[in-house]
């Protein structure tokens, strides 16, 4: 519908014209308003009210069987009313496209192979609830993209080699008495645990900590596959290994290469380093140090290399919230390997609340409340939703008792019991004639039902743009709200024939709508509740 609108408007107002089409605040003001009268009247220094006037008699004139009305209103907008009979047709769009409604396909000139990485936690322990937020907000972000038309491959990069394991294998023989405990060592009931069933592994490494990191790495690589594929089921299609894919490769050396034959390395105080600042960095970075090792940075710039050369033209990152000092210098060498567009998400942290008060859930695993550890306690859709809900940018309070509260105050359960209704309407109701006319569905609510489903692929779309995942919960709790006003006030069951048959096609399409969203976000349809 609003494309419909943006397109009227190009080919009515000079080309180079910017403009807003949006859903007004109060439904007085129709269903979508735009500004595009101020924009011209601010070039020409005319008045606001006239140029809206002008252009609403001419759009009139261009579709007078779309619209209901066109109306004007102060100091300048150009206001939209779809008719019924458009309406109805919107609703004939959804029925016949069914499970497929929302998805579109991308024009030619369009980045179609995108690469999602998130979470990418070291396998050095349980995941965080910082994890669990990335987890939730990549898989649904890819769910997004590839209804949008994209190839979307979803990658979890396993740091499984360097430092940080060689800190976890000496941490683990701290926790087994074999070395004295040092203060960066990784500390936790959860590395006591896996060193008292693993006595003997300890032994045989006991002089290798890179080895018995390693070794002890997989075990824990293994529970979290678990924890997110199993308990959040967030989807990976590849888990890409530090170790045997970049560094047995040879995509460090390679990485290391191609930054030397475009001219952005140098060497000082015995160390390589790369022009970072020339790409809007605060300081150049190392990337081999005088040891003759290569950084983190150079082994990830070896990732994205690989990632380029697997022909993904777009990739998209998705970091914790200590990684904000990271995003120049692999943003730079991103744009040195030329992966056309490289971008990089930061989530924010997150603060349990119960009872209006900061949380504290059991420790078992450690000294941090997993992310398992919540789903157990909340239910894996509340947690996904209660995720989703806020943008990522921004640090969110988790009211866990809200979460696990079964009344329509849980914007989760609201939504799903909105489903549960529909379905059970038309599981009452039987067979009935599909071959019916939609104009006796005229009422409020009728009306906007048909035009809050109608705006799904809308929805979709921006958010394919943005990555403002908060705009599908905000959306799922809109149209439940709708839902709920319709069947408060509306009958489906012991109307006239037609209506009840015009009625139940409307709540058919209610169930594509809601069954395609929750595919969206993850979440369960459920059948009962």
């Amino acid at each position: 519908m609003r494309q419909i609108i943006i397109d009227l408007i190009k080919k009515t107002v000079p080309k180079k014209t910017d403009f807003d089409v949006l859903i007004p605040d109060d439904e007085k003001y129709g269903h979508y308003s735009t500004n595009v009268a101020f924009r011209i009247a601010k070039e020409k220094k005319r008045d606001p009210m006239a140029v809206a006037e002008e252009l609403k008699n001419i759009f009139l004139k261009k579709a007078p069987l779309i619209f209901e009305k066109i109306e004007v209103s102060k100091p300048g907008f150009v206001n939209f009313s779809f008719s019924l009979d458009f309406l109805h047709k919107g609703l004939q769009e959804i029925l016949k496209a069914g499970n497929d409604f929302g998805k579109k396909k991308l024009s030619k000139n369009e980045f179609k192979k995108v690469q999602v990485e998130f979470i990418s936690a070291n396998p050095t322990g349980p995941l965080t609830l910082a994890n669990g937020r990335g987890g939730f907000f990549g898989d649904v972000l890819s769910n997004v993209l590839q209804w949008s038309g994209y190839e979307v491959e979803r990658e979890y990069y396993v740091n499984d080699t360097g430092n940080q394991i060689l800190t976890f294998g000496k941490s683990i023989l701290a926790a087994a008495g074999f070395l004295k405990e040092e203060e960066e060592f990784y500390k936790g009931e959860y590395i006591k645990e896996w060193a008292e069933k693993n006595k003997k592994i300890i032994e045989e490494n006991k002089n290798n900590s890179l080895k018995l990191g390693q070794r002890a790495a997989e075990d824990f690589l293994g529970l979290i596959k678990k924890a997110v594929q199993e308990k959040a089921k967030i989807r990976f299609n590849r888990f890409t290994s530090e170790d045997n894919d970049i560094h047995k490769k040879g995509l460090v050396q390679k990485a290391l290469k191609l930054f030397d034959k475009k001219g952005k390395t140098y060497e000082k105080d015995g160390a390589i380093w790369l022009k970072t600042t020339e790409f809007g960095d605060d300081k150049d970075r190392v990337l081999m140090t005088k040891g003759h090792e290569p950084t983190y940075f150079l082994a990830d710039s070896g990732h994205y290399l690989e990632t380029k050369e697997r022909g993904f033209d777009r990739k998209i990152n998705i970091l914790g919230p200590d990684h904000y000092g990271y995003v120049k210098r692999i943003q730079a060498a991103a744009k040195i390997i030329g992966l056309e567009k490289s971008e990089v998400i930061i989530t924010q942290a997150i603060r349990l609340v119960r009872d209006g008060k900061e949380a504290k859930m059991s420790k078992r695993k450690g000294e941090f409340v997993t992310f398992e550890d919540l789903i157990n306690e909340v239910g894996m859709d509340a947690a996904r939703f209660f995720f989703l809900m806020v943008s990522v940018d921004t640090h969110m309070d988790f009211d866990i008792d809200l979460a696990k509260e079964h009344s329509q105050k849980n914007p989760v359960f609201y939504a799903q019991y909105a489903y549960v209704r529909a379905k059970k309407i038309l599981e009452k109701l039987g067979e009935f004639s599909e071959q019916t006319d939609l104009n006796v569905l005229n009422t409020k609510q009728d009306l906007n039902l048909i035009l809050n489903l109608s705006r799904f692929p809308e929805v979709l779309e921006d958010t394919s743009k943005d990555y403002e995942l908060h705009r599908l919960t905000r959306y799922a709790q809109d149209l439940s709200r709708s839902f709920h006003d319709f069947y408060e006030k509306e009958r489906v069951i012991g109307e006239q024939e037609k209506i009840m048959n015009a009625r139940a096609l409307l709540v058919r399409g209610m169930i594509i709508v809601f069954k395609n969203l929750f595919d969206i976000l993850g979440i369960s349809a459920p059948d009962k509740m």
